[in-house]
């Protein structure tokens, strides 16, 4: 008579693929980097609402920078598979002078 060891223990057994690490990492990479563009459009949009004080040119500038923060983090969003930003734009109060920039609704 021979022993086999439960299912769920021989599971731990196993060895990822190479593949399988890979892929782990580009999916922590792409965490990653969503939550570095998330941290920017938090920046910008702080240093725009901060901008209220600053000159007309100025405000300007820190508009297209805050624009091309929400432009790239959408990019990134996108990248990962989430295609709806209604809730983004809510949750992080994005501009409507913001989001005429990149041409969003």
């Amino acid at each position: 008579m021979s022993l086999r060891l439960p299912q769920s223990l021989q599971k731990g057994l196993q060895f990822d693929t190479g593949e399988a690490v890979l892929n782990g990492e580009i999916a922590s990479e792409k965490a990653s980097t969503l939550g570095r563009a998330g941290r920017a459009v938090e920046d910008a949009l702080l240093r725009l609402q901060d901008a209220a004080l600053v000159a007309e040119v100025g405000r300007d500038i820190l508009l297209k920078d805050a624009a091309e923060a929400v432009w790239k983090f959408f990019i990134q969003r996108d990248v990962v598979g989430l295609r709806d930003h209604a809730a983004v734009i809510k949750d992080y109060q994005i501009p409507r002078a913001v989001l005429a920039r990149i041409g969003a609704r």
